[in-house]
């Protein structure tokens, strides 16, 4: 089974604005307030790709009551850890033309809170995926993800990392099954800038040498490729389509991707499935539909795939 871990969720309240200028009332002609979180976005397009799994994740507060309300509606598998104190942040996205996002810092989870994600996650076993994504709330520390793996490296677990460069580089030595940066977060842990494939490659075998197992890079409209364990490179164009929605379009790609290695452990097939996935949400307005997801393999993958 899948499971996903949120320690900083929110309530995402997307705006579609037509002109916003400063100092004056601004007016949305559109809006509307969806669950988030990177380990949720998981959670929610493996759902729809019809892949058990479990969200486990922190809330507080009535935000947090009202991001439980809505993954019920949605009857997402959530395992939740109630904080005492704060609140489940609100991230305010505001489109227009482009997308301009404020997040909220989010609420404080002490050591207490800790132990019972530890109870949950000890029983775990190598027949289980563990999925840790996204960022931490400023209070918790930056060791808080290898903690983790410290903790479950006898359970023989397959975790994946998506997370950004403080996060990210101190679970290499426990080598994570996937990491899953974009081409700027790649670019982020070298000091360069990832503009081509061939460079993202490179930096992507520099996370191996590091411990990580398979690195997938996901670039956009520039495609994505993997580098797997058994030294296998794999490189795709993004399929072509109206962008309607750049938020968990890289989350989508992972959930693909572990929808398609579930299906079968095949990591050209799985790559493939990833990017179908990404690029599927990338066109809709919310997150891609298994039929969505299927129609952009078949036409772009499928004829041309040897798995």
């Amino acid at each position: 089974m899948i499971y996903t871990v949120t320690f900083n969720p929110s309530l995402d309240y997307i705006l579609d604005v037509p002109q916003f200028n400063m100092e004056v009332v601004n007016r949305a002609s559109k809006e509307r307030i969806i669950p988030g979180g990177k380990g949720i976005n998981v959670s929610i397009v493996l759902q729809n790709l019809g892949v058990m799994n479990r969200a486990i994740c922190y809330t507080a507060g009535f935000t947090g009551n009202a991001l439980r309300a809505l993954l019920d509606e949605r009857n997402i598998n959530a395992d939740y850890i109630k904080l005492d104190n704060g609140l489940t942040r609100i991230n305010v996205k505001l489109r227009c033309g482009g997308e301009t996002e404020i997040n909220g810092q989010g609420p404080q989870i002490g050591m207490q809170d800790m132990v019972a994600l530890y109870e949950k996650l000890g029983y775990l076993d190598e027949d289980d995926f563990l999925v840790l994504a996204g960022s931490l709330p400023d209070t918790m520390a930056h060791t808080t993800y290898t903690e983790i793996m410290q903790l479950l490296q006898y359970n023989h677990i397959r975790i994946i990392v998506d997370t950004t460069k403080d996060l990210l580089l101190p679970v290499l030595p426990y080598k994570p099954f996937l990491v899953k940066p974009n081409a700027y977060e790649l670019g982020q842990l070298f000091d360069v800038e990832i503009k081509t494939k061939q460079d993202a490659v490179a930096y992507a075998k520099k996370l191996q040498e590091m411990g990580a197992l398979n690195v997938l890079v996901s670039m956009a409209a520039d495609g994505a490729v993997l580098v797997t364990e058994d030294g296998n490179v794999y490189e795709a164009d993004a399929p072509k389509g109206t962008v309607r929605n750049s938020v968990g379009a890289g989350d989508s790609m992972l959930a693909g991707f572990l929808a398609g290695y579930m299906e079968k452990p095949d990591m050209e097939y799985a790559f493939h499935m990833g990017v179908s996935a990404g690029s599927a949400s990338a066109f809709s307005e919310g997150f891609a539909t298994k039929s969505e997801i299927q129609v952009l393999y078949q036409n772009f993958f499928a004829k041309n795939s040897n798995s």
